[in-house]
Formats: C-alpha cells, structure tokens, sequence
C-alpha cells in the first residue's frame, strides 16, 4: 500500500505544472513598497485564445514560472475587465463604449496594449520599462525576463546591442 501511495504521489508531482503566482496590481504596488522588485503584468481577456494557450505553455513552463516568481511580482490583468486600478495617483476603469479599442479598460489603455495577450513591465519604481505585443513562447519570453530583471536592458541601445545580448544568452528551455 505504501508504495502505491509513493508512486501516485510521484506521478502527480511529474503531471502538476508550475505556476506563476499571481497577484493584483494594488498587491504588487504594495508589495513594491516594502520589497523593491520588478513587476510583470500580463493583459489577457477570457475569450483570448492565444492568452490560454500563454497560460499553459509559456507562464506554465518550469523555468519561466519559477524566473518570474523569484524576480517579479506578477500580475495578471483582464484587458477588458471591470477592475478599477490606481496608477500614479490616478484611478483607472472601465469605460463602456462601442468600438473593440473603447472596451478596452482604460488602465489597458493608458498602458499602450493595443494587443491581446501582452506582456508589461514595470520597473521597482512602478515606472513602465518596456511592453511585449502578442503571445510569447517560454523561448521568446526568457531573454526578456533575464534582461530586465538584471537590469540589462538599461545597456542595449541598438538592435546589434540586442542580438549580442541573445546570443550569449544560454536557454534552459527546452521546447
């Protein structure tokens, strides 16, 4: 019996995925605050596809989850949700409107994601450092992570920049 128990314990662990734990944005605001750490948000809608399919493969791969939970405060955040959120002493809704851009929360908005999924980084201030359009693969998101969790990103200026930079990077994504 206890090597049944053993063994079903094994297979769960092999078949249980790692998760990025997410968090609000008004949690990772106050966590900034008493902790100083990067925050990465991702902007996803219930009806997105390719969002579901970033969940899985790309937030649910090992080294990605685990990258981001040691490095970032993760958030994630429905594009076209209801929440309300401060941001630089301004508060952010949803506005209901007619066109596709206008149903958009305006925190998505003010954000420049004009794109469903999209990645956003913010800096230890809460500053934006960059944004991410379209769904990533664990291999596309990982340069990025290391990048701008070392503050790398701060030294590349130009696309050669960019591409010495990827290129001494060594992947421990298998794919």
């Amino acid at each position: 019996m206890k090597k049944i128990i053993n063994l079903l314990l094994l297979v769960n662990s092999f078949f249980l995925k790692s998760q990025v734990k997410w968090m609000t944005f008004a949690d990772a605001i106050a966590a900034q605050k008493v902790q100083p750490k990067k925050i990465i948000i991702d902007f996803y809608a219930e009806w997105c596809k390719p969002c579901k399919e970033m969940d899985a493969r790309t937030y649910g791969n090992s080294e990605i989850s685990n990258y981001i939970n040691e490095n970032f405060y993760p958030v994630k955040f429905e594009a076209d949700g209801n929440a309300t959120v401060s941001y630089l002493g301004k508060d952010f809704g949803k506005k209901d409107g007619k066109s596709k851009k206008e149903a958009l929360n305006e925190f998505t908005r003010f954000m420049n994601v004009s794109t469903i999924p999209s990645t956003v980084f913010l800096d230890e201030n809460s500053n934006p450092v960059t944004n991410l359009n379209g769904f990533l693969t664990a291999k596309e998101l990982e340069p990025y992570l290391h990048m701008i969790a070392t503050d790398d990103y701060k030294k590349i200026k130009s696309r050669s920049d960019w591409e010495t930079y990827t290129s001494k990077l060594r992947s421990k994504i298998r794919e």
